[in-house]
């Protein structure tokens, strides 16, 4: 027995300096197997660098982060500008079913608001992309959003707080304000591009920052 487990040692350590791993520490070779997370992000315009510079958004600033603080962290940037909920629903089965994630972000529902669709829909349609994020073994992130207080009062209010409703009955992570820093501070503007609807590369950072805090928490 003992012969037979030091035969196995020797292969091991054989195998190792042949692949180019000896020396390296165990987390290093468990990394060049499958990824420990996969994120899957399903947004709009927000999250799909419109009118940016590649590599200047907010996810893939994020995706910078985790190749430094946890490498072997894959990030699926599937958002689309213009998308709604409605698309959301309509993509998500084949996304989930292609990219296996651990992780899903939501970052939609803008798109509703900006086109006047009813709230109820658009809660009903981001519960339903939680229940299937959910069935499909992945924790969940929803992104908030509010909207320009010329939509009124009470729509912008209902709005804001549908997200927490969501988040809550479906037991999901949130942040409250995707554009918290960005959208809501003097002289605003001049952290928009001209439509003053998307932000310049300058204000991912601070979505970055909004994210991070509640996404970190479910990769461990």
């Amino acid at each position: 027995m003992r012969a037979r487990r030091r035969w196995l040692a020797h292969c091991s350590a054989a195998f190792l300096a042949a692949a180019g791993l000896a020396g390296l520490p165990s987390f290093a070779v468990a990394a060049t197997g499958a990824k420990a997370h996969t994120i899957l992000v399903v947004g709009d315009s927000l999250s799909a660098e419109y009118g940016l510079q590649r590599g200047s958004g907010w996810v893939a600033l994020l995706e910078a982060r985790l190749a430094r603080e946890r490498p072997g962290t894959g990030v699926v940037n599937a958002s689309i500008s213009g998308d709604t909920t409605a698309g959301g629903i309509a993509r998500l089965p084949a996304l989930l079913r292609q990219h296996k994630p651990t992780v899903v972000v939501l970052e939609l529902g803008g798109n509703d608001a900006l086109r006047g669709l009813p709230i109820e829909t658009t809660r009903s349609n981001l519960v339903e992309m939680a229940k299937l994020a959910k069935a499909a073994g992945a924790r969940l992130l929803i992104l908030g959003m509010q909207i320009p207080p010329n939509y009124g009062r009470s729509y912008g209010e209902r709005f804001a707080a549908m997200f927490d409703e969501v988040s809550r009955s479906q037991g999901a992570a949130l942040v409250p304000f995707l554009l918290k820093g960005v959208a809501d501070i003097p002289q605003a503007e001049t952290m928009f591009q001209a439509d003053r609807i998307h932000p310049l590369a300058k204000a991912h950072p601070i979505i970055l920052a909004n994210v991070w805090p509640v996404l970190e928490p479910l990769l461990k």
